[in-house]
């Protein structure tokens, strides 16, 4: 950890921000989904921010979670290893992060490792696996466990093609958010 002392004025009130945004409800849901989704002994932790935290920091349930949403033989972390060593950690957990860009989550969706390590951001934490599982429901490839209404369905694309024949056609008509030009006469 970091050897940081306390925070005062600005910066105390931009933290206790940031720590607002945590919710403890969605803390029970994500760990709910980790331990359903991961399907292994993985112990449930004890509630709060402090406990959730340390429970994802040395990063071996979330590289368990990302490899859960893969099909056997395709997992993207080969070794999970259960190190005390800092930079192992620190190293699973950017293993992790750069799994789950591969796998669809949005880099502006990603926390930061120091947002986990430190315990700065657990909003951002829970932000990123909320994004994951909602990439993981919208995928439906069987690999997803848990319920599905937990996640929102991410968008999908859909583009349209039109011929020129058609888009020639578009151009004759008038919108309905156009306004008439004929004028009314006053009797």
């Amino acid at each position: 950890m970091a050897n940081r002392g306390p925070s005062y004025g600005l910066s105390r009130e931009v933290q206790e921000k940031i720590e607002q945004k945590y919710d403890a409800d969605l803390e029970n849901k994500l760990v709910d989904w980790i331990i359903l989704q991961c399907a292994e002994d993985i112990e449930h932790p004890p509630p709060g921010r402090a406990h959730f935290q340390q429970w994802l920091m040395d990063g071996t349930v979330l590289c368990k979670l990302i490899n859960s949403l893969y099909p056997p033989g395709q997992e993207p972390i080969a070794k999970i290893s259960e190190s005390k060593m800092a930079f192992k950690q620190m190293e699973q957990i950017s293993q992790f992060l750069k799994a789950a860009e591969t796998y669809g989550v949005r880099t502006t969706d990603i926390f930061q490792t120091v947002d986990l390590w430190e315990g700065k951001d657990m909003a951002a934490v829970q932000r990123t696996l909320m994004a994951l599982g909602s990439v993981a429901v919208t995928k439906d490839d069987g690999c997803y466990r848990g319920e599905p209404s937990w996640f929102h369905r991410k968008a999908q694309q859909n583009r349209r093609g039109f011929s020129e024949e058609q888009l020639r056609q578009g151009q004759n008509v008038i919108g309905r958010s156009c306004k008439t030009t004929v004028s009314k006469t006053k009797k």
